[in-house]
């Protein structure tokens, strides 16, 4: 018997981790008025000229059946499952996970199936996912996995840098008065999620004053934690994620991806975002 990792579409991980890992995803869905998609299934490029062209879409959790479908096909085969999903203050995902898992126990009950509320999403989930998808594949037990789970979600942090509050403001993620403010002043928040909501973490005058606080803060955790993994992300802004991805790359010595967040996140942040994701070797909380 072997663990299974299940986590949603907005960990943002590479495909070819997903399937090197063995990593199952469920996923979250954008509406525009009367369309709806799946996020694992529409190109990011493609959503975000339909944003340009519609409107800002509303956004859904998974659906009960790919979430139920997606724990039998483990636990029919006898394997346990980890599940770690976005935050539970951000989407009803993690709760409908829980539901889901009891209807499996009505049925399979001597199934072992953990899940946990991640705090967070993009890459700062992902990290947490891979890691635990790691250990699985290393022959870890259910516990032991989600342990290190836990453990990496203490060790990591998001940072990113809207390129405007405009999205945040109509998604209700800021207050209006704040929004206002920040446009008429060009006030530029470094935001980051803390306790599984996003929160403001200083803000600066220009976008590239904002880029360049949030570098320093993540080289000041690395100094004092320790490196473990980093993730360039960003929204419809690929040329500056890559020019972020080449100065941190030059400034650590090593490697660091890029990866375009999809249509749920982007959907509350807009596009622009300029963003990191990473952890460290000893706890940062």
């Amino acid at each position: 018997m072997t663990v299974k990792i299940l986590t949603d579409s907005t960990s943002y991980i590479e495909k070819s981790i997903e399937t090197e890992l063995d990593i199952r995803v469920v996923s979250l869905n954008v509406i525009f008025q009367t369309e709806s998609f799946r996020e694992k299934d529409i190109d990011n490029e493609v959503f975000y000229k339909m944003m340009e062209e519609k409107g800002i879409p509303t956004s859904s959790q998974p659906a009960v059946q790919e979430m139920y479908d997606e724990m039998e096909k483990v636990v029919q085969k006898g394997d346990s499952l980890f599940c770690i999903f976005l935050s539970s203050d951000m989407s009803g995902t993690y709760s409908t996970a829980h539901m889901v898992k009891d209807m499996i126990l009505e049925t399979y009950k001597d199934a072992k199936i953990e899940i946990i509320d991640s705090r967070s999403n993009c890459m700062q989930l992902g990290f947490a996912a891979v890691v635990a998808a790691r250990a699985a594949k290393a022959g870890k037990a259910l516990e032991v996995v989600k342990e290190i789970a836990e453990n990496n979600i203490k060790r990591s942090r998001f940072l990113f840098v809207p390129d405007s509050l405009e999205y945040l403001k109509k998604g209700g993620r800021i207050g209006s008065a704040s929004a206002l403010i920040g446009a008429f002043l060009k006030i530029i928040p470094i935001l980051t999620v803390e306790d599984g909501k996003t929160t403001i973490l200083t803000k600066v005058r220009t976008k590239k004053k904002a880029v360049a606080t949030m570098v320093n803060k993540m080289l000041q955790d690395i100094e004092t934690y320790g490196n473990g993994e980093i993730m360039v992300h960003h929204i419809h802004c690929y040329n500056e994620a890559l020019e972020l991805s080449k100065e941190l790359s030059e400034k650590l010595k090593v490697k660091i991806g890029i990866c375009s967040i999809g249509p749920v996140i982007g959907t509350h942040v807009g596009p622009g975002t300029i963003a990191i994701a990473y952890y460290t070797e000893k706890d940062m909380r």
